[in-house]
């Protein structure tokens, strides 16, 4: 045996796990910005004179791209590791918004808020959750990844008044210069916390842990999960919950302007606090009754 895997077996690596999963907390924090679309339109609305479908196309394109980046991202991922992913996700993010602050014109803003934004987005929010789940034992997967993509829920607690704030003192294309630079440099300093555990890395189990049964693992390759009727399945239920949240939340200070006025910002962050906590109790409670019946709950 040489010294080095003699150490080895005396010291076994360092548990990173916590530091990469608030890390990938505070990257979905920053990339929440999809959440505060609906106060983002109103200035659109007011500064530019933007109407009708010309309000809406760059979000909506943006959650297309998103959903699409995400399996581009994944590869990147599983081949190139979750910081270099990430570092490119705040990079497009973060130059989306720079074009689209310098510029009124439609255009501009479809390929810096819809493409480029949409793209950084996915591989932001691709790069976050897979590295936390793998230094924790399977018990604890719903708790880590509800508390990572509960950042991507709950940024709008704090940008919906931000946002609020800077479009009142600054207007729209300043805000979204400062929302650029502050986002890139959020991103791509947090995506330098991410890693995977070493291989051969295995999380221990405490012994007092109660859950819900595991299934076993499968190592199937992409092209046989996609023959498999779950994966369809699976597809479905969370295009029909994702489409209707996200629905509601590109409108919803514009319908909270009806009753709240200048207040509005404040059903968004009501609803993100809401958003929020979901992911983290649904998390909690799937570890403990399965998947399965966290979902029909």
């Amino acid at each position: 045996m040489t010294p080095n895997e003699s150490s080895a077996l005396v010291d076994p690596p360092k548990n990173h796990g916590w530091i990469v999963t608030f890390s990938g907390t505070g990257i979905n924090l920053a990339l929440g910005i999809l959440y505060a679309w609906s106060l983002i339109k109103g200035a659109i609305e007011k500064e530019f004179g933007w109407q009708g479908a010309q309000l809406n196309d760059p979000y909506a394109l943006c959650c297309l791209v998103f959903a699409f980046a995400m399996i581009l991202a994944g590869r990147c991922q599983d081949r190139f590791g979750p910081r270099l992913t990430a570092t490119i996700g705040g990079l497009l993010v973060g130059g989306g918004f720079l074009l689209a602050s310098t510029s009124t014109s439609y255009a501009a803003w479809i390929v810096g808020f819809g493409i480029l934004a949409g793209l950084g987005m996915g591989f932001g929010y691709s790069s976050a959750t897979p590295p936390a789940l793998k230094w924790f034992p399977p018990a604890k997967t719903g708790l880590i990844a509800g508390l990572v993509v509960a950042g991507f829920g709950l940024a709008p607690v704090f940008l919906a008044p931000a946002s609020q704030y800077l479009l009142g003192a600054f207007g729209l294309q300043k805000t979204m210069l400062i929302l650029g630079v502050a986002f890139t440099v959020v991103v791509c300093g947090l995506a330098q916390l991410l890693r995977n555990p070493p291989p051969g890395y295995v999380a221990a189990t405490p012994s007092n842990t109660s859950s819900a049964p595991q299934p076993a693992a499968n190592n199937s390759s992409p092209a046989e999960i996609l023959r498999t009727p779950g994966f369809y399945l699976l597809w479905v239920i969370y295009f029909i919950g994702s489409g209707a949240g996200l629905m509601v939340i590109g409108s919803v200070s514009g319908m909270a302007k009806k009753s709240m006025g200048s207040s509005a910002f404040i059903a968004v962050a009501v609803m993100a606090i809401g958003n929020a906590a979901g992911r983290i109790v649904a998390g909690i409670i799937s570890d403990k009754i399965g998947r399965r019946w966290t979902l029909m709950f």
